[in-house]
């Protein structure tokens, strides 16, 4: 099979890096123009600070447009405002509308006509194609239908590859569709697919062969030790991918060498942690979105320069061994999961590796969690709780220093604070389902700040 067969829109995926930049350029212009237009945020906005529409004409002129946040689509919708600023089309014609988990505060309100759909539907399809799936494919959805987008833009992605859909909405489904229904794929998180491959086994099959091909994960970043023992346990390759109700769909294709951006459909800047200045291509920055429409296209909210409050950094600009010219980016992860301890900052990827340690699976089952907490003037202690499938016999020594050796051996600030006394680690053990996420509805947060 070439390259340019597993791509859904070669003639866009493919394109030279000059035609691509002209084309993300001139959907920059007709976007910034169309939310003028039809968007009473922007509108007021622009008037308010003296910048005209027109005059965005290249990326490096976004830098003169706000950044926004879901603070601000927040103060711009019900109950804060009268109406929603960020619509940006009549309602009768809104496809549908959804709502972010309201996690963080009250929902954020979005409004999407069927092009909406389209456009969303294209970017999972992109990626779905760059990961081998496609007619003959039979795909378990585990991700949730309803409000959220995922479930239903993964459906409608999938009609275009003209794959089969076996919409679960989650991992907890009978055995029997495995059994009977034979699927080649499955879209989880890293943590529904371990549970999954815990209860066939439970049942008498081994996950290797249970005709699965290829394990699509997304939702939450996850360690690069996490996947390798997913791939393990499944016997396949296991794929990322980043997605939002914002409408980011960044996929990896089967070279694994980072997340291809659509850059003709969203545009992605990396900038600074003050918010101010892109960037440079291989430095950690915050990942800021923008929307972008075909010429002629409607949207029914438009984002410009959004916040995503995500990580990530820039692989490469060039051809990847696919064939796709659109850049590519590192796994993103999530601000709100680092913790900063003295001059230290810990991610709770740093912790997830050092649970997936391989001699640390023989008796763990992956599921893990952290709390941070003060100690006053001695600093702050890292409780680490993990589960053991015989938590009696567990090797709980054992398994506390690979996890501490992993967590200081990689992050030397964090080593530094630690032999300084400012920093200790304990680590707690239980049966499986036992640590405290699994009472929490949705998806629970892994390294929790208590100080």
């Amino acid at each position: 099979m070439t390259a340019h067969s597993r791509m859904r829109s070669p003639e866009i995926e493919a394109m030279d890096r000059g035609d691509l930049d002209a084309l993300s350029e001139e959907r920059i212009r007709y976007t910034v123009q169309y939310a003028e237009e039809h968007s009473t945020f922007y509108r007021h906005w622009f008037a308010s600070h003296g910048i005209r529409a027109a005059d965005i004409k290249t990326h490096e002129d976004l830098l003169e447009l706000p950044i926004l946040s879901g603070r601000t689509i927040r103060a711009h919708q019900p109950p804060e405002s009268r109406e929603f600023g960020f619509l940006s089309a009549p309602l009768e014609e809104v496809f549908t509308i959804h709502e972010t988990s309201g996690t963080t505060g009250v929902p954020k309100a979005f409004f999407l006509t069927w092009e909406d759909w389209a456009r969303y539907a294209e970017k999972y399809a992109r990626a779905f194609a760059s990961q081998g799936l496609g007619h003959g494919d039979r795909l378990v959805v585990c991700t949730s239908y309803g409000m959220n987008v995922g479930g239903n833009t993964m459906t409608v992605a999938a009609r275009r590859l003209r794959m089969t859909i076996i919409p679960t909405g989650k991992c907890t489904f009978p055995l029997r569709v495995i059994t009977s229904y034979r699927p080649t794929a499955i879209v989880g998180s890293v943590f529904k697919l371990l549970r999954l491959a815990d209860r066939l086994e439970v049942e008498g099959i081994d996950p290797r062969k249970s005709g699965l091909e290829r394990l699509i994960v997304g939702g939450e970043s996850f360690a690069e030790e996490a996947r390798e023992h997913l791939a393990e346990r499944y016997g396949c390759p296991v794929y990322n991918t980043y997605g939002s109700t914002e409408g980011t769909m960044c996929g990896e294709c089967q070279v694994q060498d980072g997340l291809h951006v659509p850059e003709d459909l969203v545009h992605l800047d990396l900038y600074d942690p003050g918010l101010q200045e892109f960037v440079p291509d291989g430095k950690t920055g915050r990942i800021v979105l923008s929307h972008l429409l075909p010429v002629g296209e409607r949207s029914g909210m438009v984002l410009l320069n959004y916040d995503s409050e995500d990580t990530s950094a820039i692989v490469s600009r060039t051809r990847c061994a696919c064939g796709r010219t659109h850049l590519r980016i590192r796994p993103p992860g999530r601000e709100s999961d680092t913790v900063q301890i003295g001059q230290a900052s810990l991610d709770r990827i740093e912790i997830e590796r050092g649970v997936f340690q391989p001699d640390n699976l023989v008796e763990l089952n992956g599921e893990y969690e952290a709390f941070l907490y003060s100690e006053g003037d001695r600093g702050a202690v890292l409780r680490i709780g993990v589960e053991c499938r015989n938590s009696p016999a567990c090797d709980r020594e054992g398994i506390s220093e690979r996890i501490l050796h992993t967590l200081l051996s990689k992050n030397r600030a964090l080593a530094a604070v630690h032999a300084g006394g400012e920093f200790r680690v304990v680590f707690s053990f239980t049966q499986p389902g036992g640590l405290e996420l699994h009472a929490i509805k949705g998806r629970p947060k892994r390294l929790v700040d208590r100080r």
